[in-house]
């Protein structure tokens, strides 16, 4: 990737990830997570009373970061990153990361990112944003 080519309204890859009960004890015991709505069915939909087990808000925004590493490789640094949860997300969905360049600063060779985490129904699960400084 050089920074010649990138355009204002370029979309990054989309992935689409789907989490399983496996992955989310697997994510939550790796960051020491022991909230039972990530892994405990009963316990999410009886006591907490979600329809079902929730996804990490975290595990959302890494996936955002991958978005963004995974699109810019070695072409560059990611050298600002953010995002917030706006929506449970729930065990059973497939969730898709993607976003599009909003601004480029051709003196400084960085790229403004729109980002975002949506589910099937198409709605904005996690929005995000990042600067990314393109090397060449």
């Amino acid at each position: 990737m050089r920074f010649a080519d990138l355009r204002v309204g370029l979309e990054l890859p989309t992935r689409a990830h789907t989490a399983t009960n496996v992955s989310l004890f697997m994510y939550n015991a790796a960051v020491w997570n022991p909230h039972r709505i990530h892994y405990d069915a009963a316990y999410t939909t009886e006591v907490e009373k979600y329809p079902a087990i929730v996804i990490d808000g975290p595990l959302q925004g890494d996936w955002l970061s991958q978005c963004v590493l995974n699109w810019l490789g070695d072409a560059g640094d990611l050298t600002r990153f953010a995002y917030s949860n706006r929506r449970a997300a729930y065990l059973g969905e497939t969730l898709v990361t993607g976003g599009t360049i909003s601004a480029l600063d051709a003196s400084a060779r960085t790229a403004e990112l729109e980002l975002r985490v949506t589910n099937e129904r198409g709605d904005v699960t996690t929005p995000g944003s990042a600067t990314v400084k393109v090397r060449a």
